[in-house]
Formats: C-alpha cells, sequence, structure tokens
C-alpha cells in the first residue's frame, strides 16, 4: 500500500539536486509515492529514478542583476506559482519538501498556501535566499550542519544532508592504505575550476623533484583549460587524469588519499560521508559566502583545511602538500574526523522527520494548521 504522495521541490543544480534524489530513493523504498517539481535545468532526475513523477515550472531568481533581469525573475516566479498551484491542487500531497533555488519557491509556497505541510531542507551552512524566505511559515528546517545561520525563530533539526548512494558506501570501506603515490583528487565545481588549473600545477612545480613523484593526480578542468593543464603536467612527468567532468565519481573519491576542492554543499556533505581530507578553497563569490561557512565548519571538525582564495599561492599549496607528504598520518588523522562529521544515514534521517510531520491520513488545511 502506498504511504502517500510526498512532492520534493528543488533548484535545477547538483547542490540542490543530489540530495533530492538520495531522498526520493529512500523514500520510494519506503513505500511512498514521490514527485519532483523542478525547472527545465533539472533534466536527468527521472533517468536515474524512474518510479519519480518529474513535473517543471517556470522559475527566474530575483536577486543580482539589473531592474530588467530582476523583474523577468518576477515574472517567471508568478508564472511558476501559477503552474505549481494547479499541480498542488491536482497531486494533493501528504508534504512538500523544498530543497532550495529559486525553483522551489512557486511550488512550496503554493503548498503553504494550499494548507499543507512544508519541510525545507538547507544543505548550506547558512539559509539560502530561496529557503529564508519560505520560512516563516514552514513547519521546520531540516539542516546539513549542527550549526546553520540565519534560521531566525523557524523550528530546526539536524538530519545531514543526503548523499548518493554511492558515495555513502564509501564511508564502510578503511582509507585508502597510505603508499605511494598519494592520489590527488582536485575538484572545481562548474563555477571554479579555472583556479585549480593554474594553482595546482603551479604548487607541483615548486615541490622537491622525488616529492613530487610521489603523486597522482585527478583533476576536473574546464574544457577551455584541458590543454594548457595537461602541458604544465606533462612538463613536470607527472601522473594526471584529466577531464571536465568525471562520471566515475565515487571511484576517484574512493582512491583518494586528499581531495582539493571547492567547498559546496553536496562536495562537503560527500567528502565527510566518504570520511576523505580535504584543502578546501571556497569560492568567493558564492551568495552569502555560504561556501566560507560551509569549509569553516568541515575545518572545525578537524576534517581539512580552510585556505581562503585570496590568501592562498602556488607556494602556501605546496608547502601544505610537502607537510603532508612527509607526515602522512596527518591525513590518516584527518580523514577519521572526516567520516566521524559525516551523516551517511541523512537520506533515513530526512524520511524519519517527513513521515512525522506528514499525518498517515491525509493531509488539508485544518491539519497543517494543527
Amino acid at each position: 500500500m502506498s504511504a502517500g504522495l510526498v512532492l520534493l521541490a528543488s533548484g535545477g543544480t547538483g547542490g540542490h539536486m543530489f540530495p533530492a534524489e538520495a531522498l526520493a530513493g529512500t523514500l520510494l523504498a519506503r513505500g511512498y509515492r514521490v514527485g519532483l517539481v523542478t525547472d527545465k535545468r533539472g533534466r536527468g532526475f527521472g533517468d536515474r529514478l524512474p518510479g519519480v513523477e518529474v513535473h517543471r515550472v517556470s522559475a527566474g531568481g530575483i536577486a543580482g542583476g539589473g531592474l530588467l533581469r530582476r523583474a523577468r525573475g518576477m515574472l517567471s516566479l508568478s508564472l511558476g506559482y501559477l503552474q505549481a498551484h494547479g499541480l498542488v491542487r491536482r497531486l494533493a500531497p501528504r508534504i512538500a519538501v523544498g530543497f532550495g533555488g529559486y525553483a522551489s519557491v512557486p511550488t512550496i509556497l503554493a503548498a503553504q498556501r494550499a494548507g499543507i505541510a512544508t519541510l525545507l531542507h538547507e544543505q548550506n551552512a547558512v539559509l539560502g535566499r530561496a529557503n529564508r524566505l519560505l520560512a516563516p511559515r514552514t513547519r521546520m528546517i531540516a539542516t546539513s550542519f549542527r550549526e546553520t545561520g540565519g534560521l531566525g525563530k523557524t523550528p530546526a533539526r539536524f538530519t545531514g544532508n543526503p548523499v548518493r548512494a554511492a558515495i555513502a558506501a564509501l564511508g564502510d570501506r578503511p582509507y585508502p592504505d597510505m603508499k605511494d603515490p598519494l592520489q590527488i583528487l582536485v575538484l572545481g565545481g562548474s563555477q571554479g575550476a579555472r583556479i585549480f588549473a593554474r594553482l595546482t600545477p603551479a604548487a607541483m612545480e615548486l615541490l622537491a623533484p622525488a616529492s613530487r613523484q610521489r603523486i597522482a593526480i585527478a583533476q576536473q578542468c574546464r574544457a577551455e583549460d584541458l590543454e594548457q593543464a595537461r602541458a604544465s603536467y606533462a612538463a613536470l612527468g607527472l601522473q594526471v587524469e584529466l577531464a571536465p567532468f568525471f562520471e566515475n565519481m565515487a571511484e576517484q573519491l574512493g582512491r583518494a588519499h586528499l581531495v582539493i576542492s571547492r567547498s559546496g554543499a553536496s562536495t562537503v556533505a560527500e567528502l565527510a560521508a566518504a570520511g576523505r581530507p580535504a584543502i578546501l578553497i571556497p569560492y568567493p563569490h558564492a551568495t552569502d559566502d555560504h561556501q566560507s561557512a560551509n569549509a569553516a565548519s568541515f575545518h572545525a571538525a578537524g576534517a581539512g583545511w580552510l585556505m581562503p582564495e585570496a590568501e592562498v599561492t602556488p607556494d602556501s599549496l605546496a608547502e601544505r602538500l610537502s607537510s603532508l607528504l612527509a607526515h602522512p598520518s596527518g591525513l590518516s588523522q584527518r580523514a577519521a574526523a572526516s567520516r566521524q562529521a559525516g551523516r551517511r544515514d541523512a537520506a533515513q534521517r530526512l524520511a524519519d522527520l517527513i513521515g512525522e510531520l506528514a499525518p498517515a491520513d491525509g493531509i488539508g488545511p485544518a491539519k497543517a494548521a494543527a
């Protein structure tokens, strides 16, 4: 017997979609029907989880840019609200769960106006703008970090950030043996890979030749930076795998001893779930500087090192790597702390919370207000 429909609402980027996907898989296994409402960017979700009913609504950002851009964003959100209102009336979900991003706003707002219980999930260590807008009328906010800024008076519960099952499974495996070569995985994300294409080869060049030969690198590079990075590494005689995107992320992360990366919410959650130490260089232009907050939390847990972009140089990165090569036990210690900080059961905890908030016999305005 179906446990009822849970409607997920998410922006179309990976940071919002990955946790929604992980939760959807858990809910399906528990007998729920699951629907997803996103924007045109949220492609592929239905292919990975064919049991999920995927719907798309209009959405656009209203922060930043000129007056015309904000006006278009508001018009797009208004159209999205009308579309979401019709969906909510037709689907009659037990609960709607928002994962942030402006594409989540029309659906959660429509559910709140219809008296349906809503739950927000915040991936970052600072409440995002979309969730901040929706928070006053939601039943609860589920947080990915124990300390989350901007919650206000809305009730909150720490659940962790759901990660893909293949990544979570890495946490059951031991940290790779500390034998040469030291496997370094470099991840930049779509907005920040360019700095790593310059920074990492330059840092490697500063290492002593004997130290350099003890390192193997897998690095994500923008397509336009690929050849330059390949040439820089080839001149140093390094073992390198370069690609614009790694389809086998679980495999790459599974063999990595160290990750050098931006500090988006999904990246930090996956590092902790897998138990991998990391040098985190936050993207400095992230909204409300949330990547710095994410990295600071990871650093405070003893799981890695925070190196702000304004301060990191090839010399400082080379110095850090030299120290780790000389004292590899530091990596093992950080890996243990990373695993300790991770919440591999986040999807289960979030599904449990949904079960608490959504009544077993359906929901209507009177029940939602109770």
